[in-house]
């Protein structure tokens, strides 16, 4: 990284954090080992007025669960072997908590600032619509205040963001909605050119809604688009390909062979 680079960075750091001194106030654990990194960000969180315990270590968990926090961010190194199985439990323990974001590191403090605040702007807007009646499509129960979804009474096991995806999908009644707007409203920030995020979390859950309700199709794809979601039976769509690839006879072919053209 340059010198100007690493300036205009934090010149925009100083702006976004400026932006920010309105705000309600977060709390924050940071679990992470890094004194260099540590150094940074915490002058960075003072400046936005956030209270936050930094732990070098992974400490107990009745510990976080007291700690009342709106978010967490933990450097898997800081775990050791025990990390998923640590963040597993934590979860267990602490409903509608999950692994909602993830950054590389190096990075700028102020990247993870704001991907934790656009998490916690996420969760908030949801706590205030857990009241929310279920949605029922197809064969799919998306039930709000448990965030999660049913077929038949069995849960389809979603993750908090897979939840998130398919209550925007399905709250869209039918309507394409575009990759960036999916990710602007789901991830909480703008997509990066090139990320592939927002297709990989629609096949996951394309997968568990079609191997619980294997009747239907929910998540329909429009190429370059986006995607919309309606429960269409398996059959309904069978007849449609069907009558959609049905070749028409040749022009002038008295035995009425026809050439066959596949469209995509």
């Amino acid at each position: 990284m340059t010198d100007s680079t690493a300036r205009a960075q934090d010149a925009a750091g100083d702006e976004a954090h400026s932006a920010r001194q309105g705000s309600s106030a977060i709390r924050l654990a940071v679990v992470d080992g890094d004194s260099g990194f540590l150094q940074v960000l915490t002058k960075r969180l003072d400046g936005v007025g956030w209270q936050y315990r930094v732990l070098a270590s992974p400490v107990p968990l009745d510990t976080v669960v007291a700690m009342r926090l709106n978010a967490i961010v933990i450097d898997l190194a800081a775990l050791g072997p025990q990390a998923w199985g640590y963040l597993e439990r934590l979860c267990s323990m602490l409903p509608g908590l999950g692994a909602d974001d993830w950054v590389t590191k190096p990075c700028h403090p102020e990247e993870l600032i704001a991907r934790v605040e656009a998490v916690v702007r996420r969760r908030r807007r949801a706590e205030t619509r857990q009241d929310a009646a279920p949605l029922v499509v197809g064969e799919v129960e998306i039930r709000p205040d448990q965030y999660q979804a049913f077929v038949g009474g069995t849960s389809l096991d979603l993750t908090r963001r897979e939840f998130e995806l398919i209550r925007l999908l399905a709250e869209a009644a039918g309507q394409v909605l575009q990759r960036e707007e999916i990710y602007q409203r789901v991830w909480g920030y703008a997509m990066a050119h090139g990320d592939r995020s927002v297709d990989v979390f629609v096949r996951k859950l394309r997968q568990k809604l079609e191997r619980s309700s294997p009747g239907w199709r929910y998540i329909h794809t429009h190429f370059g688009i986006g995607y919309r979601f309606a429960p269409e039976s398996v059959d309904g769509v069978a007849d449609r390909e069907a009558v959609t690839a049905a070749p028409e006879p040749a022009l002038g072919d008295e035995a009425g062979a026809a050439d066959t053209e596949l469209v995509s």
